[in-house]
């Protein structure tokens, strides 16, 4: 009897409510900074996620300004309350745009990827490219950062969101540091070939006969 009331709720509730957790920890580039939450890359991807019949749900816990440091100190909590499949690492800018230590970024970073893979989750890292006039030693080893926790850790990495797209003035707001609507499908698009190797294919739909 147990057995057929468990089979009847089954069928009744909603696909979403058996969905994984894909948990995104980002800054402003990820958090839908100036533009409207649902036309920024994250919201595009659960729509990607939605259309392919992926059993899996977006947590966006990017925070506009956020550091290594704050970020790592959050972690652990968000972890507990939302059990993620996939942790997406999307953080390091507000690092090199203040100057702060590498050596502390990239600990920050290393256990954030440890506390991730520690909850069962996989992880997925994406750099952040440094505007070329902080000259060419920093951002060289700023960039390598993510590179050497790639090759440490033996991860899936996603070199830069905007790669290609911060040079474009067309595809930016006018401060120049943040994506602008136009340019969220080619981030999203970015995003997906980074993250499908990671995903879990979607059970095959019946058709009718």
């Amino acid at each position: 009897m147990l057995n057929r009331i468990l089979l009847l709720l089954c069928l009744l509730l909603p696909t979403a409510a058996f969905a994984q957790i894909i948990l995104v920890v980002g800054d402003s580039l990820s958090a839908a900074y100036g533009i409207p939450v649902e036309q920024g890359w994250v919201s595009l991807l659960q729509q990607r996620l939605d259309s392919g019949g992926y059993p899996y749900r977006l947590v966006n816990a990017s925070i506009s300004g956020d550091t290594t440091a704050n970020a790592r100190a959050r972690l652990p909590q968000t972890l507990a309350g939302q059990s993620p499949a996939v942790v997406m690492l999307a953080l390091g800018g507000n690092d090199g745009l203040r100057g702060l230590s590498l050596k502390a970024m990239k600990s920050n970073l290393a256990t954030m990827i440890g506390s991730a893979r520690g909850a069962g989750a996989r992880v997925l890292l994406i750099g952040v490219q440094l505007p070329p006039n902080y000259g060419p030693r920093y951002t060289e080893s700023f960039q390598a950062i993510y590179r050497e926790l790639a090759r440490e850790f033996d991860l899936s990495l996603l070199p830069s969101l905007v790669d290609g797209i911060g040079t474009e003035q067309a595809l930016m707001q006018a401060d120049g540091i943040h994506p602008n609507v136009a340019a969220q499908p080619l981030i999203c698009d970015r995003v997906w070939e980074a993250l499908f190797p990671l995903l879990h294919k979607p059970a095959a739909r019946a058709t009718a006969g």
